[in-house]
């Protein structure tokens, strides 16, 4: 939307011809930025609550580093996944306060002032090797406004770990669970709560997990109620999806 548009859109809610629910509709619809290799959308948050998310594996560096800097021209936050230290090195050149967090692979440039954390979302993880998926969808979820309290190395291998932090889980508005190998964490937390659990499938495994696809079925086919999976590996995904919940839990918008 260009200028004049959005002048002529302002002055008509200010004359009472248009509401202003309708013109925060017609705000979130505006058109995007078009790069050339990547069409940047600026009023996802409007949409969506939260600004477009870049996911860097297959983008060059280069491609990554003009990504992030429309976004932060326009005062939106950048949050990279799959970012390799490539990428964030070529960000780092645009935005000197960028943050890489090499294990979950993320970039994160956050400007906004700070804010108080709403909610709660346990992210909850079987081993120690899924951690770094367990931290993708801590980070994230923390970048989205959250509180997150972390409970990793809980797997069902040694269930008392779990049993030893009921308390914790039960305080939770939305709980993600990521577990590899055979995948059983996210039935066994759900068992033990009222609120939506969020099933991550890591590819941690021997070769019959097939890359994650065995713990992907075994959440699929949970016999416990209340259980949403997301795809192999993808702590973001469930991070985003977490943060849905837990904000309409707490009353945000």
């Amino acid at each position: 939307m260009d200028p004049e548009s959005l002048r002529i859109l302002l002055d008509a809610v200010a004359a009472g011809t248009i509401s202003s629910d309708e013109a925060f509709r017609r705000l979130g619809m505006l058109p995007y930025a078009d790069l050339g290799h990547a069409k940047v959308d600026h009023h996802r948050e409007i949409r969506c609550g939260f600004p477009e998310v870049v996911f860097c594996e297959g983008k060059s560096p280069s491609q990554v580093r003009a990504i992030a800097r429309e976004l932060l021209d326009h005062g939106e936050v950048f949050l990279g996944t799959r970012a390799s230290a490539s990428h964030f090195q070529s960000v780092g050149q645009v935005a000197l306060d960028a943050r890489y967090f090499e294990d979950s692979r993320l970039i994160v440039v956050d400007r906004r002032d700070p804010r108080p954390e709403v909610g709660h979302i346990v992210v909850a993880s079987a081993g120690t090797a899924d951690q770094p998926v367990a931290e993708e969808a801590a980070i994230t979820a923390e970048v989205m406004g959250n509180r997150v309290s972390r409970l990793y190395d809980v797997g069902v291998a040694g269930i008392h770990r779990l049993l030893a932090n009921q308390e914790l889980l039960r305080q939770a508005n939305a709980i993600i669970a990521v577990a590899g190998m055979e995948g059983a964490l996210p039935s066994l937390v759900a068992g033990l709560v009222a609120c939506p659990v969020v099933a991550v499938p890591t590819s941690i495994g021997y070769g019959a997990s097939f890359g994650g696809v065995a713990a992907l079925l075994t959440m699929l086919n949970s016999c416990a109620s209340g259980v949403g999976v997301v795809n192999i590996d993808n702590g973001f995904g469930a991070a985003a999806l977490a943060s849905r919940i837990n904000h309409a839990a707490a009353g945000v918008a």
